[in-house]
């Protein structure tokens, strides 16, 4: 009776395991956005994407902390780490929800988070995403989308550092504070004006 027992176990276990998707192939992608909170969101929501952390990069100091980062000492920006299965999405698509979520043509920071640690900026890896984060880049700018200038940067990938755990998924934790931060930078009123006829189109 034991064994048929622990055979049954054994069996439910290999179904379930079985049932869980596998991702053997991962890529990872770094964004700066301005505030990480808010660059954290609809990257979790992109079907593909295994997993975001949020986190500092860019900068000179070998480590680095929400207070030093703040207070510019370090010279990171805030940023996004995306773990992605390329077989599910493509770095294109990260680049896409890049653009749709940040204003291309501020260069002090993102809406109302100036300083250098808001700065917009891909971070390539490689030269494949170097002429890729290019080649979007420059769709944008003669898509005649914005008036002014694409200013964000396309930069080569630097440590990254993960950032305190109270900032991660900082929506899910604080939602109320989170929906107040969100909404009273003006993201939402800039991308409602800026893609609003775009995707009644989808």
């Amino acid at each position: 009776m034991t064994k048929l027992i622990v055979s049954v176990l054994a069996l439910v276990a290999t179904i379930a395991s079985a049932a869980e998707p596998v991702v053997t192939n991962t890529r990872k992608a770094v964004f700066a956005g301005g505030c990480f909170w808010c660059i954290q969101t609809p990257y979790d929501k992109a079907n593909g994407v295994v997993k975001t952390i949020v986190g500092y990069t860019g900068g000179s100091a070998e480590d680095a902390t929400y207070e030093k980062v703040s207070s510019h000492r370090t010279k990171h920006r805030e940023a996004i780490e995306v773990t992605y299965d390329p077989a599910q999405i493509s770095y294109a698509q990260l680049l896409d929800i890049f653009w749709r979520n940040i204003d291309p043509t501020q260069a002090d920071g993102q809406f109302y988070d100036i300083g250098p640690n808001y700065k917009a900026a891909i971070y390539y890896a490689n030269d494949e995403e170097k002429k890729a984060a290019e080649a979007s880049k420059e769709m944008l700018a003669k898509s005649g989308k914005f008036s002014k200038p694409i200013v964000t940067e396309i930069l080569p990938a630097m440590p990254f550092y993960p950032a305190e755990e109270y900032h991660q998924k900082y929506y899910v934790k604080q939602p109320a504070d989170y929906e107040a931060y969100h909404n009273g930078s003006g993201r939402e009123k800039f991308f409602e004006k800026t893609w609003k006829d775009e995707d009644k189109k989808k």
